[in-house]
């Protein structure tokens, strides 16, 4: 009789680790269920190819939130592509914790998520891939419509309207985009060219996330999360410091805009 209820238990407890298993298979993804699962967000038919004419609205209330409201959706959208870049590391970097080796479509991936980057490693494994993290990373909305609205006065100086650049973007090869009037002798930079503001956008987020001269906001923001915090642009606003030559006083300027038109960015 006692060998009975020992052999039921036994069936039990197998049938509950069998049930477990199935359960964690389903709940817990895999590279290759991201890749299927996430949709395909390279593409944003949402947002018109039709620029507002910033510069003819005369009421200053209109023209803020126009370009609020024309801007914050490519935002959001390249804050998606980077965010969906991040789970993807997230999850390889769990799948090498637990054992498992990478896969040739985890490679490629890889291979191009740290060119994308600017991140060189020789080899894929925990060490070399934890610290990617610092640079696959959103910034906030609020932080990258207020720059924006400095840089172009609210989407009105001429490298917005003719260049579709929004952050005042730098290139070096003769032809690459617009020469400042006000270039200093000798210098040979221009003002990059853009075909969308998107683009310009996402030439941002990823100068951002990869020049050196602001290492200091990507680790403001890695600490932050390291908390389950989630940085804020008043927080990361001052990894901004050589972005201008200003400086404190560009800081300073840019945390005065949140503050004056937190009505139009409030929810964001």
């Amino acid at each position: 009789m006692k060998t009975g209820r020992i052999g039921k238990f036994t069936l039990a407890l197998a049938g509950v680790i069998i049930v477990m298993f199935f359960i964690r298979a389903w709940l817990v993804p895999t590279i290759e269920q991201i890749l299927i699962t996430t949709p395909d967000i390279k593409e944003n038919p949402q947002l018109s190819n039709q620029v507002p004419d910033f510069s003819s609205i005369s009421d200053i209330p209109t023209k803020k939130q126009t370009f609020f409201d024309y801007m914050t959706p490519a935002v959001k959208h390249q804050n998606a592509i980077i965010s969906a870049e991040r789970k993807f590391l997230i999850v390889i970097l769990n799948n090498l914790r637990n054992g498992q080796p990478l896969t040739d479509a985890d490679i490629f991936k890889l291979q191009k998520l740290t060119q994308k980057y600017r991140y060189q490693v020789k080899k894929f494994d925990l060490i070399t891939l934890t610290p990617l993290l610092e640079r696959v990373d959103t910034l906030p909305v609020k932080m990258v419509l207020i720059q924006a609205a400095n840089e172009t006065g609210w989407g009105s100086s001429r490298f917005a309207t003719e260049g579709n650049n929004y952050f005042g973007q730098w290139c070096f090869s003769k032809g690459c985009g617009l020469v400042p009037q006000s270039r200093t002798p000798g210098l040979n930079h221009e003002v990059a060219s853009f075909d969308t503001p998107e683009d310009s956008i996402a030439a941002y987020l990823l100068n951002l996330n990869t020049n050196s001269a602001y290492h200091l906001l990507r680790s403001i923001r890695a600490d932050l999360r390291a908390q389950d915090i989630e940085p804020t642009a008043e927080e990361l606003v001052f990894g901004l410091l050589h972005y201008s030559e200003r400086k404190h006083e560009y800081i300073d300027e840019l945390l005065l805009m949140m503050r004056h038109n937190k009505n139009y960015l409030a929810g964001l």
